[in-house]
């Protein structure tokens, strides 16, 4: 009996960086494994937002390993993608051996890949999560070295062989599973209390896209009498607060936030990227949001998504190629006019929060009764 079919795993290690889409629920897993006793290790990547998210998360430990992008399948640079991933899996595999590890996560993205293959090398439990309603090529190729592959969301079963998926929604962080007083996150901003308030958000890297089009609706937000809380990305924050500065509209300008429940708290109504780790914060506070899926996220996962709630009636929807001459500063007029929109907005995101999904992940870890790989 090898490992994987031997006493339920405690030595967890989550593969979550690249992104805040996959480091967030990886933490939430983290946080969950923690308060059942588990030994955990989160492997990031080298990026700067990693950096800036795992902080004020002194609880947990962490371990970088090299980011590895896919190039094109017909790409020179191939054979070099081919080395690194090799490469980086022998450094997770030394990695799992010296943490003592019985399971593996993958929380996506090519981070993912080599601790899971790692991990099977060594006969460990290898799971893989995949949040978006259609998977990326890396948790496709990861899966294959999986026992189990969890899933965000129904519509994405049919990519993956029966009998090896369970859906158990997307993870949320434990800072995030209280809703803050909405005066007190105003204040928190330095924002007017009585004043309707948009939270920009375009992903945990900003979107330049997003924010030209914010800027261009500013006149009409000023006409409303609304503020602004934008998370610009780090690229793009000095020239927004410009912007904001020459408007009439207050604002908070933000590079990244790591207070993103009194953010949501804050806001009556959001404008974001549809990637599925910002989807599940924002059922989870029933925010009502207009969505701009990002429109070269790799395999259209973004539109998909947003197709899940646009579906549900829980979000408005809008390309971003159509967001020009201040067609968003309309579509957010009628809606912070239409409070009963609102609430239907907010109602149906309600049915589309996660349970305890990370609860669920660490039930599916512990449980699975694993079978041989294909």
């Amino acid at each position: 009996m090898g490992p994987a079919e031997s006493k339920p795993p405690h030595r967890l290690v989550i593969a979550c960086g690249g992104t805040g889409g996959h480091l967030f629920p990886g933490i939430a897993v983290a946080q969950e494994a923690q308060r059942r006793g588990w030994a955990t290790l989160l492997l990031i990547s080298e990026k700067q937002i990693d950096a800036l998210a795992v902080q004020g998360h002194a609880d947990l430990r962490f371990e970088k390993v090299p980011a590895v992008a896919m190039p094109k399948l017909l790409s020179l640079a191939m054979g070099r993608f081919l080395w690194r991933i090799w490469r980086t899996r022998r450094h997770c595999q030394k990695l799992l051996q010296d943490f003592q590890a019985d399971a593996v996560l993958g929380m996506g993205g090519f981070t993912s890949l080599p601790p899971v293959w790692a991990g099977r090398a060594l006969g460990l439990r290898t799971f893989v999560h995949e949040s978006n309603a259609v998977p990326g090529k890396a948790n496709r190729l990861t899966a294959r070295f999986c026992h189990g592959v969890l899933l965000g969301l129904e519509a994405c079963a049919h990519f993956f062989p029966a009998g090896r998926t369970l859906v158990t929604g997307t993870p949320l962080r434990r800072a995030l599973a209280t809703r803050p007083e909405r005066g007190a996150a105003r204040r928190f901003f330095g924002l007017a209390e009585e004043k309707q308030t948009v939270l920009v958000m375009g992903g945990s890297q900003g979107a330049r896209g997003v924010n030209r089009a914010v800027v261009e609706a500013l006149p009409k937000l000023a006409a409303l009498g609304a503020q602004v809380i934008h998370l610009s990305g780090p690229s793009e924050c000095d020239a927004l607060r410009a912007a904001y500065a020459q408007s009439a509209v207050p604002a908070a300008v933000l590079p990244f936030c790591q207070e993103m429940g009194l953010a949501y708290a804050a806001a009556d109504v959001a404008v974001s990227r549809s990637g599925a780790s910002s989807l599940t914060e924002l059922a989870a506070f029933a925010l009502p949001v207009i969505l701009v899926p990002y429109p070269t996220a790799a395999d259209d996962h973004q539109r998909r998504n947003a197709e899940v709630f646009t579906r549900a009636g829980a979000a408005l929807a809008v390309e971003e190629a159509d967001l020009r001459d201040g067609l968003l500063g309309d579509i957010l007029t009628n809606l912070l006019e239409d409070e009963p929109a609102r609430q239907r907005l907010g109602a149906a995101l309600q049915g589309l929060a996660p349970g305890n999904a990370a609860a669920q992940v660490c039930d599916a870890i512990a449980h699975w009764n694993p079978r041989p790989h294909s």
